[in-house]
């Protein structure tokens, strides 16, 4: 085969490489854009015939999901929860997987294996009796109890302990000879080396905790503590003959999108980095 018939048969192949890409990426965006055409619509277009077009109700429809959902006070308990979850979580994974790499100790594959082994149990399994300590303790309708018991992960540490053994066994005598202690050691050595592990996780617990539904709905009771999802659930009518206005909870559920999107968007590159790392 001829240079510039191998040169013609790799563009055809990048070609239909890209083809292929363009239309699983449009595969998997048209909810969401027949979503916001439906979010610029008013409830004649919607209710007579909603076509992938774009409609001139588009700040009416925002406005009016913002009123009717209350969804500044929505936003900002996700916001909390969603962030205070992660980061909790984020700090027992890295402490506890410090402890289990980094630590000889009585029972330490035990321990490591009981933290694992709470990953084949679904939160529906526990969801009960964690309601009953959580009523018990008086947390029921607070932010505490919409935060706490959402913070362990085995997933983050499970993470962490596959990372942390990964570090040569040179740097921590390294460490050991220039007399850090284990927290130094934590803190000025594998914690620089850990930021783009820590980024990746960041946005796949806290994507986790901004969708969290049955749990908020559970434990609380007030329109001022519930949460971006569940708040979407009070703009559909919960029976009866009124019809309901899809272009109000399609504008809501677009604005709550919004956050997780600039998320993403801004920590996309330490997945690249992480990616990198793990094929070296």
């Amino acid at each position: 085969m001829s240079r510039k018939a191998a040169v013609a048969k790799k563009s055809w192949k990048t070609l239909l490489n890209h083809l292929v890409l363009i239309l699983i990426v449009l595969l998997v965006a048209f909810p969401l854009i027949y979503a916001f055409a439906i979010s610029t619509q008013s409830l004649q277009e919607v209710v007579g015939r909603p076509a992938l077009k774009l409609g001139s109700s588009l700040v009416k429809n925002y406005r009016e999901a913002w009123v009717r959902s209350n969804m500044g006070r929505l936003l900002f308990n996700s916001i909390f929860v969603a962030f205070t979850t992660t980061v909790g979580k984020i700090i027992m994974a890295i402490l506890s997987a410090f402890a289990i790499v980094f630590f000889n100790f009585r029972g330490k594959a035990i321990a490591f294996w009981t933290i694992f082994v709470t990953l084949m149990l679904p939160v529906p399994v526990r969801i009960v009796s964690t309601y009953q300590v959580i009523s018990d303790l008086g947390w029921l309708n607070t932010y505490v109890g919409l935060t706490v018991p959402l913070m362990a992960s085995a997933t983050g540490t499970f993470f962490f302990r596959q990372f942390y053994r990964t570090i040569p066994d040179e740097l921590v005598e390294a460490a050991q000879i220039d007399g850090a202690g284990p927290l130094r050691f934590l803190w000025s050595v594998l914690m620089p080396n850990s930021w783009a592990n820590i980024a990746a996780l960041f946005v796949v617990l806290f994507i986790f905790g901004w969708n969290q539904y049955l749990w908020p709905l559970m434990i609380t009771h007030t329109v001022d503590m519930r949460v971006v999802v569940v708040g979407l659930r009070s703009l559909i009518p919960g029976g009866g003959e009124m019809l309901p206005e899809w272009n109000i909870v399609m504008a809501a559920a677009m604005i709550a999108l919004i956050l997780p999107v600039i998320v993403i968007l801004s920590l996309q590159k330490y997945f690249v980095e992480l990616y990198i790392e793990t094929e070296k």
